[in-house]
């Protein structure tokens, strides 16, 4: 039994650098999010895309795309980053967009990164959660 976990680790290992993806994962206390906004129709254009404008696209927009993230279409946003999605619909907890915005997680992961502009407010946090929760309206 112990060597078939062993096995299964080591799997998981060679799986997860061939993905690039990080091996060891940082617990999120999920406690700590804002809660969503309670407004209601939330809209990409409308509500989300000037805190990206503000925060976000002089690194994730068309002159450059760190982490070959972009933010400043809701069509390049649904790409993800690296293939991977960062945005779940209807499933804000579980979108590594809101995690990173709301600076849980791993350090080297949140956004904006230290230095590099000011964090969002707990307001723009809990309205991108709210807009991912309501299905990611354009």
């Amino acid at each position: 039994m112990r060597m078939m976990k062993l096995l299964t680790l080591i799997v998981g290992l060679c799986v997860a650098g061939s993905l690039g993806v990080r091996a060891a994962e940082v617990e999120v206390d999920l406690s700590k999010l804002p809660p969503p906004s309670t407004k209601k129709d939330l809209s990409f254009e409308k509500q989300i895309l000037p805190i990206f404008k503000k925060s976000c696209v002089d690194c994730h927009g068309p002159d450059k795309q760190k982490a070959k993230l972009r933010v400043d279409s809701l069509e390049e946003l649904l790409k993800g980053s690296r293939g991977e999605p960062v945005v779940v619909k209807g499933k804000s907890t579980k979108s590594k967009l809101l995690i990173a915005v709301a600076r849980l997680g791993d350090p080297d992961e949140a956004m904006p990164p230290e230095g590099k502009g000011d964090p969002l407010t707990k307001e723009q946090v809990g309205l991108i959660r709210a807009w991912i929760d309501q299905g990611l309206k354009k």
